[in-house]
């Protein structure tokens, strides 16, 4: 059973602003040529940004739906053009499975927003069946390639509205843990100064994730840098109503083990599971050392719930449960 904490807040989602009830001359210079545009409609939204589908009419009489994100300030304009590149990847991979990416840009009426633009699917908001979902992520792990054969991204993605350090890395030890220490300090900055959670981070950087991480590029052992989603909890994910087919979204993209996203296929207020752990490895085998998945599991979704309690200021619960992680974790981790 999914669990939601009462402490979460949704955001508001508001009727179309002035700059939205006519699509901005940035966004009508992407679309195809003679297209006509028919409706604007408010979509959704997040607490960082407001989503759109427009219908349209092409000069042949299809009609064609695109999905439009608005963000504004610096930061919105990197998130625009980390979504579009992010996606951008995916799609090349598994296209059947993935909106096709448009363009990304910043409006000619203000210069403070900024848009991403892609292709938009009528969706089930439903998970796919688990067999089905994992077949489609483990086709995205197992065909995609890393252009320089390292960890990391060639433009900076976003994990909600936090900058992903994808600077490219030989180690994936060395890639992870130059994120974590960010985001706990953010983390930190949001929350609060904890002493027990601080000794908790000193022994994970000291024993844990050398431990767990470490063994999957020593003794011989190596692990391919994979193009991941990156955010696979259920709200990235839906099913097409055309095709029925897994449609994954909003990604935070960047070449990573493979094993990374399952990040949010363990806490209880996602649709996600251990079931589709299982099914994923019936694809794709465990990476060696076999006995240590779970515990690398644990690892990531602690880093899933550092950010999680960064986002939501009023959110207290999530602390607990990475700060339940990491007191798990310790005591069996001991480097030999």
């Amino acid at each position: 059973m999914v669990h939601i904490p009462s402490d979460f807040e949704a955001p508001v989602v508001p009727e179309l602003g002035e700059f939205e009830r006519e699509l901005d001359l940035a966004i009508l210079a992407v679309l195809p040529d003679g297209c006509k545009v028919n409706a604007i409609a408010v979509h959704g939204a997040s607490h960082w940004a407001l989503s759109h589908r427009i219908d349209t009419s092409l000069p042949d009489g299809t009609q064609q739906m695109y999905f439009l994100k608005v963000l504004t300030g610096k930061l919105g304009q990197e998130m625009a053009q980390g979504e579009y590149e992010g996606n951008k990847a995916i799609h090349a991979v598994i296209p059947r499975n993935v909106p096709r990416p448009v363009a990304h840009g910043t409006y000619t009426k203000n210069s403070d927003r900024h848009f991403f633009l892609s292709t938009f699917h009528e969706m089930e908001d439903e998970m796919p069946p688990a067999q089905q979902f994992v077949s489609v992520v483990a086709e995205l792990h197992q065909k995609s390639v890393s252009p320089t054969g390292k960890f990391g991204f060639h433009v900076t993605t976003h994990a909600g509205n936090y900058p992903l350090q994808n600077s490219w890395c030989d180690s994936w030890e060395e890639f992870f843990v130059r994120q974590l220490k960010t985001e706990i300090i953010w983390e930190r900055g949001v929350q609060g100064q904890n002493d027990e959670m601080d000794e908790l981070y000193e022994a994970m950087f000291k024993n844990v994730i050398p431990r767990l991480l470490r063994p999957l590029q020593t003794g011989g052992r190596s692990i391919k840098p994979s193009l991941v989603h990156g955010d696979l909890w259920h709200g990235n994910v839906g099913v097409d109503m055309t095709s029925d087919e897994p449609i994954l979204y909003d990604p935070c993209a960047t070449y990573a083990h493979n094993e990374y996203d399952m990040t949010s296929w363990r806490a209880a207020r996602y649709r996600t599971n251990r079931h589709h752990q299982t099914a994923y490895h019936k694809f794709v085998e465990i990476s060696q050392p076999v006995e240590d998945c779970d515990d690398r599991n644990a690892l990531y979704a602690l880093r899933n719930n550092i950010t999680v309690s960064a986002q939501w200021p009023a959110n207290k619960s999530t602390r607990q449960l990475h700060v339940s992680l990491m007191i798990d974790l310790e005591p069996k981790v001991l480097i030999e």
